[in-house]
């Protein structure tokens, strides 16, 4: 489970008439956190929750959700309009499926009533600044395609995001209209386009959708 730690930085002196000041302070709390937590400045982004909706349930990745994951992206219908269109391919889907641990903000998908994995999301790209994260690598099972698995793993992800920050993005190939509608229903308004590379290494474009905390 990855966390962001954003906590509040002392000024003026820190804690007075102990005789520790705040780099002392937080040295001694750096060698007592765990490697997982990373110092921001205000409150702490857990990117790994767990959340349960009335029909899924979204737990953190983990390695043995390899065979259940992969039973679901072997569809070459999951990704006919999607840039990588042959993440089908088991050596393809290995890579994403790395790269989707190694992140440390990867969910699985599980549907409560049969308890079967049925898909994946993430979040990415954390910008304090901004108050922003992107929502993404999301893909479900056919069988539930149709809006609202769709509709409740995001209200999940948008609800868990909107306790840290102000926006939440979401980037779709402009070919992808199956995806780019489904942004569009659950509120995403396009604000840019974004060039790009796919895992092929190939230029692509992405639109750039946005949905504001409410």
């Amino acid at each position: 489970m990855r966390l962001f730690l954003m906590r509040d930085i002392l000024v003026n002196g820190g804690d007075r008439g102990n005789g520790i000041t705040p780099s002392t302070r937080e040295t001694e709390r750096e060698k007592r956190r765990p490697a997982l937590w990373y110092r921001t400045h205000r409150m702490v982004f857990e990117l790994q929750p767990h959340l349960v909706g009335d029909l899924l349930e979204l737990r953190p990745l983990r390695p043995d959700d390899w065979d259940g994951l992969f039973t679901v992206a072997s569809d070459p219908l999951i990704w006919e309009q999607h840039p990588a269109r042959d993440r089908y391919k088991e050596e393809v889907f290995n890579e994403f499926f790395r790269e989707a641990l190694e992140t440390g903000s990867a969910f699985v998908v599980i549907d409560r009533k049969t308890q079967r994995t049925i898909g994946s999301s993430r979040y990415f790209g954390l910008d304090l600044e901004k108050r922003e994260i992107e929502i993404g690598w999301t893909f479900l099972a056919r069988s539930h395609w149709g809006g609202k698995y769709n509709a409740e793993l995001k209200r999940l992800m948008l609800d868990h995001a909107f306790k840290f920050v102000e926006t939440v993005v979401l980037l779709v190939a402009p070919t992808n209209g199956r995806s780019r509608k489904a942004v569009e229903r659950i509120g995403g308004v396009m604000r840019e386009r974004r060039a790009g590379a796919d895992p092929h290494r190939q230029n692509v474009e992405h639109l750039v959708y946005e949905i504001k905390k409410p």
